[in-house]
């Protein structure tokens, strides 16, 4: 067993951004496989070797794409280096079921412990999630503190929560975790202290009062009740306007913020980190008909997004719930873009808005080879861009305006005083102009504007023209 260099140099960085020593992970993956499938051989690898030296049959409970066991390994070793770990090992073990007590059984436990053991790891990191009892059976075995799939997102959630909002709903989804497993809790609760699993309500030692726990959900719960009261009054102030808003969506680190910044120079974080964006953004951006949408930046989705989280988060991904029109973004140079966007597909209908009006932006085509890019073609439901590079932004922008109904838009013949100053200035600000003439005094024009305009000139049209 050797410990993954890479790995180390890379979060010797996030320790001194974190101010902490970064703990030294060792990651566990699971493969059931069929019963008739080949049997590969297992080994303990270390860093990329796993996912090189292993042999996976996923099973399919569908026709719709799933992530191999390798693939998921690798997604975990993202998750726990956005989480500040420094990966040490890896070990991926091949079963037909999961072990009831162990998930892995007894004598892998024994071999994945001494493995650990000899790289000097601080924990074990599951990509599966386990039962109050496994995770107890699985700390007794080994003596080091274990996390499982959801507890690591969870603490990732905590870790990059800004707003009061985020840090509330992160709240409630560890606390409605920790709750059915708090009995008997041994190494994980010895070892509380900010460490990976412990972030967020763990530091206050709840667990050691299951009463004080309902009382803090119920109290967590009133406060984003609150919040989604407060967010209601501002979706109603902003539905009075015909202003449509329009969510991006997609599986994390798909470049939704990098997107969103290109389109409304917000300055939101963008971070190749997982989970960067948690706290909802919104910002106007002006579409080339001249009409305003507002733009959701939202939390990006992953495989098997822990449904606490869902839960916990709804008062957020009401925006999506509300959006006239979902962009979903999804990463075009990934080889896991067909099965991210499954996942996404599957949150979407948790929120029940699968139904709703959907684009597809196919981002980071600049990462795509040459030939791959000038194959691309956009079409009615489908936009290539790059949010780095600038490219097709203004595509995109088009197929959105076309994709809203809000505020319809109307071409009409003008005849204005020339004297109406403010009027003229609204109209070269938010109005196409096709045609403009001088005469007497008046300012003779042919524009195409959106309905709230219209409404503001009313009194000045001379012919209305068919509406488009």
């Amino acid at each position: 067993m050797r410990s993954s260099e890479h790995h180390s140099r890379k979060n010797r960085t996030i320790a001194v951004d974190d101010g902490r020593t970064p703990e030294r992970a060792f990651l566990v993956g699971i493969d059931y496989r069929s019963r008739n499938a080949k049997k590969p051989s297992k080994k303990l690898t270390s860093g990329a070797q796993a996912a090189r030296d292993s042999v996976t049959v996923e099973p399919r409970i569908s026709n719709a794409p799933e992530f191999s066991a390798e693939e998921s390994l690798a997604e975990l070793r993202t998750l726990a280096t956005s989480a500040g770990a420094d990966v040490a090992g890896e070990f991926l073990q091949h079963r037909d079921r999961p072990d009831p007590a162990t998930l892995i059984g007894r004598g892998k436990l024994e071999e994945i412990a001494g493995a650990a053991a000899s790289v000097s790891a601080d924990l074990l990191i599951f990509d599966h999630d386990l039962s109050a009892s496994q995770q107890r059976n699985i700390e007794r075995a080994v003596s080091t503190r274990v996390v499982d799939r959801t507890q690591l997102i969870l603490d990732i959630f905590a870790r990059h929560a800004r707003t009061r909002e985020g840090q509330l709903q992160v709240e409630l989804a560890q606390l409605e975790y920790l709750l059915p497993r708090l009995g008997g809790r041994g190494i994980e609760m010895s070892q509380l202290g900010g460490g990976i699993g412990t972030r967020g309500p763990g530091e206050t030692q709840l667990e050691t009062d299951r009463r004080k726990i309902y009382r803090r959900i119920r109290h967590v719960k009133q406060q984003i009740e609150s919040v989604r009261r407060i967010r209601a009054q501002q979706r109603q102030r902003r539905e009075s306007v015909p202003v449509a808003t329009v969510a991006l969506v997609g599986y994390t680190n798909a470049g939704k913020s990098t997107l969103f910044n290109a389109l409304t120079n917000a300055g939101v974080l963008e971070s190749s980190k997982m989970f960067a964006t948690l706290d909802p953004t919104l910002r106007s951006v002006t579409l080339p008909s001249r009409r305003t949408i507002l733009l959701s930046d939202t939390v990006g989705f992953i495989r098997n997004l822990p449904h606490t989280l869902v839960s916990a988060f709804r008062a957020t991904l009401e925006e999506v719930q509300r959006a006239a029109l979902i962009l979903h973004v999804s990463d075009a140079s990934s080889p896991l873009s067909a099965e991210q966007d499954e996942q996404v597909g599957r949150v979407l209908k948790e929120l029940e808005t699968q139904n709703k009006p959907r684009l597809r932006v196919l981002n980071k085509v600049d990462l795509l080879p040459a030939d791959r890019r000038d194959a691309l073609r956009d079409d009615a439901h489908t936009v290539h861009v790059s949010a780095a590079k600038g490219v097709g932004l203004t595509t995109l922008l088009d197929h959105i305006d076309s994709a809203i109904s809000e505020d319809p838009i109307n071409r009409v013949r003008l005849r204005i005083p020339q004297k109406e100053g403010r009027t003229l200035a609204m109209l070269q600000a938010r109005a196409r102009i096709y045609a403009r003439e001088y005469k007497d005094g008046l300012v003779d024009m042919e524009v195409e504007a959106p309905e709230s305009v219209m409404r503001k000139v009313r009194a000045f049209v001379v012919e209305n023209q068919a509406k488009i």
